[in-house]
């Protein structure tokens, strides 16, 4: 399915959808083409779609795994940057083994799961082994990799689908798998997942974009400034696998509290660090509930002013500064992916939870219905 519209700004800019890198008129947002996101992967139709919240915000997604591929925000002077990573055409998502995640939806479970193994209900399961001995994001194949069925699509809102059968990457139970995205007039952006299975089974879906507020490619995110409402992590083996314990953050470099530069601890002597390569962590998220969408952290670029909030009804949230960044990669706007340029903020159920019974659950079983929202809220410190 192919869309062409006319984007609205906010301030009279128009531009017809598939201008490549054509700067709108009175704007610094160039979108990504249409032709270079348009492909046929297993017999399905790929393609990239142009939401605009009316209100300055405008997002590219492709629906080969459901990727954010560019994300357009003004800074505190109304000048856009994209401040997410990704690639100027589908080819290199396809082939582009070293940053597999960009941007996609993450399943059927998001992190890692043990040996890449599993028991539910006296059956064992066997997961590909695709992170050292672990299952990493649901397998050598997960939904990052897959075409999603696009189900309808609006000026800003899109709704994807798509059915894992029965046994995909090990895992049991046919699951229907529906996802949202879209863009509000308050410049927010909402993700809505919602699965079902004929099978019990274990779901743990979350969105892998990496985020830079300066804008992909222009520099370190250590000087970024971040609060996460979490009193403790689940600390982590040196095989990225929680121990599972709850390690309070009081008096270590897991204190985001309150608001901090990243930068500031994230090289002291710490076994957490060392185990992650830096920040690679399952942050345990302070509830005042189970089901609502609460405050979960903030992000904050004090020179552009950008800063962006993470709502969700998710327990936990993975945070990943790029410790594994070779800057070999070379992204949308002719810019290597360099080390610690990016940072993940994954909200999601924990690491490992299958074989952590004290963890909250990810079983779904047939008349359940999984579901998941979590909210980036945008705004900029403006003059």
């Amino acid at each position: 399915m192919k869309i062409h519209q006319l984007l609205y700004i906010g301030f009279s800019a128009l531009c017809l959808m598939g201008c490549k890198n054509k700067p709108i008129e009175n704007t610094d947002i160039r979108l990504l083409a249409e032709k270079d996101f348009s492909a046929t992967v297993n017999n399905k139709q790929v393609g990239i779609y142009t939401l605009d919240s009316g209100n300055g915000i405008i997002m590219q997604v492709t629906n080969l795994g459901g990727r954010i591929v560019s994300l357009w925000t003004p800074d505190r002077n109304n000048k856009y940057e994209d401040i997410v990573l990704g690639y100027n055409n589908i080819e290199e998502y396809i082939n582009n083994p070293n940053s597999r995640f960009l941007g996609s939806v993450l399943g059927r479970y998001a992190n890692r799961i043990a040996n890449g193994q599993f028991e539910l209900d006296r059956v064992k399961y066997q997961l590909p082994q695709n992170s050292g001995t672990n299952c990493l994001h649901g397998g050598t194949s997960g939904f990052d990799v897959v075409v999603w069925n696009v189900d309808s699509v609006s000026n800003n809102e899109i709704h994807l689908s798509y059915l894992s059968p029965d046994g995909d990457n090990g895992f049991p139970g046919n699951l229907n798998v529906k996802m949202a995205y879209s863009l509000t007039s308050e410049n927010e952006f909402k993700i809505k997942y919602m699965a079902t299975t004929d099978k019990p089974t274990h779901v743990n879906l979350s969105n892998h974009s990496y985020f830079n507020l300066k804008g992909e490619g222009n520099g370190t995110i250590l000087d970024h400034e971040l609060t996460v409402n979490a009193d403790s992590i689940t600390p982590i083996n040196g095989f990225s696998i929680p121990t599972g314990e709850y390690l309070s953050v009081e008096n270590t470099p897991f204190d985001f509290r309150i608001s901090i530069v990243i930068g500031k601890r994230i090289n002291d002597e710490n076994e957490q660090l060392k185990n992650g390569s830096g920040y690679d962590h399952n942050w345990v998220l302070n509830r005042k509930t189970e089901s609502d969408v609460e405050w979960a952290a903030t992000l904050y670029e004090p020179t552009s002013g950008r800063q962006m909030q993470i709502w969700t009804d998710q327990p936990g949230i993975q945070i990943y500064t790029s410790n594994f960044a070779k800057g070999t990669d070379i992204g949308k706007y002719n810019k290597p992916h360099n080390y610690r340029e990016s940072i993940a903020l994954e909200t999601q159920k924990f690491p490992d939870s299958p074989n952590q019974s004290h963890f909250p659950s990810t079983r779904l079983d047939p008349g359940q219905v999984y579901v998941q929202n979590t909210v980036y809220k945008f705004s900029n410190n403006a003059n």
